[in-house]
C-alpha cells in the first residue's frame, strides 16, 4: 500500500493521510461477488477511468471523459457487452450513466470484472457520490460530493482501491 491508494477501513477510505467517510454495498464486503448481490468485492482494484457530467461539473482531471445523453453501462450477464460502457439504443439490461439525480455526475471506474467480464461475477464497481451518509450502494463505494471531488483531483491511473 502507498498513500496514493484508496484503502477502505472501518472508519472510511484512507487516502493521502486523510480518512473520508463513505458508504459501500448493502450486501457488505464479499470475496465471492455475484451480479445483483449488492456487495462490494474484496480485493485490489485498479482505477481505469473517470467519467463526468460536463453540463453539471468542470472536468476534474485531464483524462476524465464526458458522460453523454446516450451513455449506459451493461449489466446484462447474457449480453456480449456485459460490464462495458454501451450507447443507447441498447435493449439488454443496463444502467443509465446520465442520471437525473447527481449520483453519477462524477464516476471513477475500477477494473472489477473488467475488461474481460466473467458472466455473473458482477458488473461495474464505481466510485461515485452517495445519496446520503450511511445509505448503502448496490456494491459501489460512494462519498460526499465535495470529498469525491477532492479525491478525483488527486487520483491517477496508478491509484488502487483496496478493499480488505
Amino acid at each position: 500500500m502507498n498513500p496514493a491508494d484508496l484503502v477502505l477501513t472501518k472508519r472510511g477510505v484512507r487516502f493521502f493521510g486523510q480518512t473520508y467517510p463513505c458508504t459501500i454495498g448493502k450486501g457488505g464486503i464479499k470475496t465471492d461477488k455475484r451480479e445483483g448481490d449488492g456487495a462490494t468485492p474484496r480485493g485490489i482494484h485498479r482505477i481505469v477511468g473517470m467519467l463526468y457530467r460536463p453540463d453539471r461539473i468542470a472536468k476534474p482531471t485531464p483524462w476524465a471523459l464526458p458522460i453523454g445523453p446516450n451513455d449506459q453501462w451493461s449489466d446484462d450477464e447474457t449480453d456480449q457487452d456485459y460490464n462495458m460502457m454501451v450507447r443507447a439504443p441498447y435493449a439488454p439490461s443496463h444502467e443509465k450513466l446520465r442520471r437525473a439525480d447527481p449520483l453519477y455526475d462524477l464516476v471513477i471506474l475500477t477494473d472489477w470484472n473488467w475488461p474481460y467480464a466473467i458472466k455473473g461475477r458482477g458488473s461495474a464497481i464505481f466510485i461515485h457520490q452517495y445519496r446520503r451518509p450511511g445509505f448503502p450502494t448496490e456494491g459501489c463505494v460512494a462519498f460526499r460530493r465535495d470529498h469525491l471531488a477532492q479525491i478525483a483531483r488527486k487520483i491517477t491511473t496508478k491509484t488502487r482501491l483496496i478493499v480488505a
